[in-house]
């Protein structure tokens, strides 16, 4: 797999204009886990804290794990006067590490957020069985599908745009379609889990600067447009998707969860 640096810049970008998740998440993952202020949870390929700082003020503890230094440094500063969270440097690969870490604690959940198409799941869902309690699990949340890939006039016109400037038609997902998420439901079976789904959707009206942010948040290190191409960038970005203003986003959140019986 090609290693892409989500780091610099980027990172600055994700914590201003990466979506948060609805507190109808994080009450999905307390219910679905029976999570209670006893309990430590780990979110795994956590960026900048989108989804660590809900669970920190659920539980106990929150640990945010993610391989980027510069994701972590600006979650640090976004958790100021937090006193309940860690942050640590660690991609998926170094998880079996964390059972030795921890102890006799065992975690409620273990949380992956947009970040599993990252990893190597059908090894990393075995190794996370161990460190959680009975009754706790794994939650895989896809945020939604990227903005460019809607089915409406202002997305239709982003994808275009972005195509033209990269020379390459955007055809990732990021996990949100149907035959990856089946991937990841077997593999979580495969390890033992008991699988389920819940879906959280809702509509959110957006504007060109966030959108705009939202692309930069999207790209690693080495596309991002140089500091003295960004205007014109974001100039050529916004005639081709203004005319099809209001942005209006769907945004269907889906748990993939898989419980320790």
């Amino acid at each position: 797999m090609t290693i892409l640096k989500f780091s610099g810049e980027v990172a600055g970008f994700y914590q201003r204009y990466r979506r948060g998740y609805p507190a109808d998440v994080v009450d999905t993952l307390a219910a679905e886990f029976g999570l209670t202020a006893e309990d430590t949870a780990l979110d795994l390929g956590c960026g900048t804290g989108q989804l660590t700082l809900p669970l920190a003020a659920r539980t106990r503890a929150a640990i945010g794990m993610d391989p980027e230094p510069d994701m972590l440094a600006e979650a640090r500063k976004a958790a100021a006067g937090v006193a309940n969270v860690a942050w640590l440097v660690g991609a998926d690969s170094d998880v079996p590490a964390l059972e030795a870490v921890l102890g006799k604690e065992k975690l409620g959940v273990v949380t992956i957020g947009q970040a599993l198409h990252w990893m190597d799941h059908e090894t990393l869902f075995p190794a996370l069985r161990p460190l959680l309690r009975p009754g706790g699990g794994v939650a895989v949340i896809t945020n939604g599908a990227p903005m460019w890939l809607h089915d409406s006039p202002w997305s239709n016109a982003l994808r275009e745009y972005l195509a033209g400037w990269l020379g390459k038609p955007l055809v990732r997902t990021c996990g949100a379609e149907q035959e990856e998420q089946d991937r990841y439901r077997a593999s979580l079976a495969a390890a033992g889990f008991t699988t389920g789904e819940k879906v959280v959707e809702y509509e959110d009206e957006i504007t060109l600067e966030y959108l705009v942010g939202a692309v930069y948040s999207a790209m690693p290190e080495d596309l991002l447009p140089n500091p003295d191409e960004r205007a014109g960038f974001e100039e050529r970005l916004g005639v081709a998707v203004a005319p099809h203003a209001p942005f209006v986003e769907p945004v269907r959140v889906r748990l993939l969860t898989g419980g320790k019986g």
